[in-house]
């Protein structure tokens, strides 16, 4: 059995201390809608809650899809590399990018630099390419980066034709080799899951891959909820997962942030996944079960 968690959004706070440069540009809108809103909304406890959670399950791998900081400002970058190497070594937890970690440009430079040994493929290659892909024993794991700097108050992201195609590559020599295929992209690739501001451009260009080649799970964040969905593969339906935003306080009407946790069974192209969803229900309870289900009995 292979064993992987999937949390996403954490948008790790505080934010750092602001200079006056820092607002020249679109993080003003992002700094207001913090000081109004977000950091109202998420805990630090929840993350760290869940992070405990995790290790005491002992996954085999990790995996982060997006959206660690909130404004893009190099000091979160590298507030966020240390919460990932407390979260684990680079080769047992995978992160790709979204939109806020692209918030301005210039940013992707930034944190494919300082988050490069937890994105970086099995090839070595010394600069971060995506889509990249990570062995895992039967799985393989395939990064995808969908975050681009947007215009104020968009959240778009972008896959374009070469990434597609490359991704397409990927999946069909993973199939060949029997592997259990995990796709990581941070905006959902299901069509209408997403306001238009929040949409991915391009996301028909991934649905034409998964159509052609299958793939066994795909990965996503940026909707701030856990929801599976489906998209069709080449021989049957693929499920397409999303995660709550980590460190979201819970309330009255709803739990708090979760993630999921995946068990893969199976070999050679022939597998079973189960997931359960563990997150708080409020501050101060126990890590626990939200929901369970079984997403597939066999090859996709």
């Amino acid at each position: 059995m292979f064993t992987l968690a999937h949390l996403t959004d954490p948008h790790l706070g505080p934010l750092p201390e602001m200079r006056r440069r820092d607002l020249a540009s679109k993080r003003l809108f992002g700094y207001v809608n913090w000081q109004r809103n977000r950091s109202h909304g998420f805990d630090d406890q929840v993350i760290a809650a869940l992070v405990d959670d995790i290790r005491a399950h002992q996954p085999d791998h990790i995996v982060v899809t997006g959206d660690l900081v909130n404004l893009a400002l190099r000091e979160e970058f590298v507030a966020a590399h240390d919460w990932l190497t407390r979260l684990g070594p680079p080769d047992r937890v995978t992160v790709i990018p979204g939109n806020h970690d692209a918030y301005v440009p210039g940013a992707t430079q930034q944190f494919t630099e300082i988050w490069r040994d937890f994105m970086s493929g099995d090839d070595g290659g010394q600069f971060v390419r995506f889509p990249f892909v990570r062995r895992r024993g039967p799985v393989a794991i395939i990064g995808l980066s969908s975050a681009i700097a947007t215009a104020p108050l968009m959240a778009t992201g972008r896959i374009g034709a070469d990434q597609a195609a490359t991704l397409g590559e990927h999946l069909a020599a993973l199939a060949k080799e029997g592997c259990f295929r995990i796709v990581l992209i941070h905006h959902p690739p299901v069509a209408g899951a997403t306001a238009w501001t929040k949409r991915l451009i391009g996301a028909g260009l991934f649905r034409a891959e998964i159509a052609r080649h299958g793939a066994e799970l795909v990965l996503h964040g940026h909707n701030h909820r856990t929801d599976v969905t489906r998209l069709s593969g080449k021989s049957a339906d693929v499920p397409v997962v999303g995660a709550a935003a980590a460190s979201t306080a819970p309330r009255p009407d709803r739990p708090g942030g979760s993630y999921n946790l995946f068990r893969i069974d199976g070999t050679n192209g022939r597998f079973s996944c189960r997931m359960a969803e563990r997150g708080l229900r409020r501050i101060g309870d126990q890590v626990e079960i939200i929901s369970e289900q079984v997403l597939t009995g066999s090859a996709q």
